[in-house]
């Protein structure tokens, strides 16, 4: 039977800065998050048939063979509506729809800005087809997506915060394998948003880009092989992280920032940065900034700065050669409406 929408129903997410542990969401650590205000959005319509867009391009989809990807801006969509058939027997024969896509985010800037758009695109789905995840399941869906379908390499952070949203101390004990079995702990999400409305963070887009499955790859690799360093960094940079907890609900803004620096020279000194990243840190740092590190995955991207003269380090960025400044903010999750 054909299964026809006949209203519409739209889903938005935001993108997040790693204020501190990050990449130890890959590595059973512990990290502390915000959102940033820009958000990504899928909005599904009523169509004669199943349909993809995003910007200028688009897709029709009548058989499973046409979720194969493409390397294209439609690919989010294709992965998505792949693991629905796989899971939940979706049939793009019968669907009559369309996805529209589009986003606020900085794409590839190391801001979670394609993982806010597939949890928006899994919000519509799971809306669509009645199933009414739990937030959880939401988040580790959109993980599971990522790995078995796009095939990228990256920790537990970025859905959970899309899906979640705000100002969140998270735990991923039990995550490491990256496996996500169904023996397997949910991750620990503590909400920090009520504390701090306004958190004093500005972030700095390099203009670089980059795809965090590559700059995450080599680290896991030596990880995965027992490399004493990395595995002793990684531990050091998940400890920070709850350090980095009590500094921030006591609003103790010196140590919070030397943490993140130390943060960031262990992930610097396993080559997780590069020459963008380092020149706007060090911009921020003498301007005044507490602290300034990587607020995603290295190699260009965001950094992220504790200040509270946003201005003047703001100014300092941007002469430093940023492309861009954002400030972040605790705001909602996954948001999805309609029927």
């Amino acid at each position: 039977m054909t299964r026809t929408q006949t209203t519409e129903i739209f889903a938005t997410a935001p993108g997040r800065c790693g204020i501190i542990g990050n990449p130890t969401d890959m590595y059973g650590g512990s990290v502390l998050s915000c959102t940033v205000q820009e958000r990504a959005s899928c909005r599904l319509m009523p169509s004669d048939a199943l349909e993809i867009f995003n910007d200028d391009e688009t897709a029709l989809l009548t058989k499973p063979e046409d979720f194969a990807l493409r390397n294209d801006k439609l690919d989010i969509a294709r992965a998505t509506l792949s693991f629905f058939h796989a899971e939940y027997g979706f049939d793009p024969a019968i669907a009559r729809f369309a996805l529209e896509l589009s986003t606020q985010i900085p794409m590839q800037a190391g801001m979670a800005g394609s993982t806010a758009m597939l949890a928006a695109i899994v919000g519509v789905i799971d809306k669509f087809l009645g199933l009414e995840l739990t937030s959880y399941a939401l988040a580790e869906t959109t993980r599971k997506i990522e790995a078995r379908c796009l095939h990228i390499v990256c920790g537990l952070q970025d859905q959970h915060m899309a899906v979640f949203g705000g100002l969140n101390f998270m735990d991923f004990a039990g995550k490491e394998a990256l496996e996500q079995r169904d023996d397997e702990p949910f991750v620990t999400i503590e909400p920090l948003a009520s504390l701090f409305p306004n958190p004093p963070l500005l972030l700095a887009h390099t203009g670089v880009e980059h795809h965090s499955g590559t700059v995450h790859r080599s680290p896991r690799e030596r990880w995965l092989a027992g490399d004493a360093l990395v595995r002793s960094h990684y531990i050091t940079i998940a400890a920070l992280a709850r350090r980095g907890k009590r500094a921030l609900i006591e609003r103790d803004w010196r140590t919070l920032g030397a943490l993140m620096n130390e943060n960031h020279a262990l992930v610097a000194e396993l080559g997780g940065s590069g020459p963008d990243n380092e020149r706007l840190i060090l911009a921020a740092r003498e301007a005044g900034a507490y602290g300034a590190k990587l607020a995603g995955a290295g190699g260009g991207g965001t950094i992220i700065a504790l200040t509270d003269d946003p201005a003047r380090v703001g100014d300092a960025l941007m002469a430093a050669g940023a492309e861009r400044l954002l400030t972040p903010a605790p705001v909602p999750g996954l948001t999805v409406t309609g029927n």
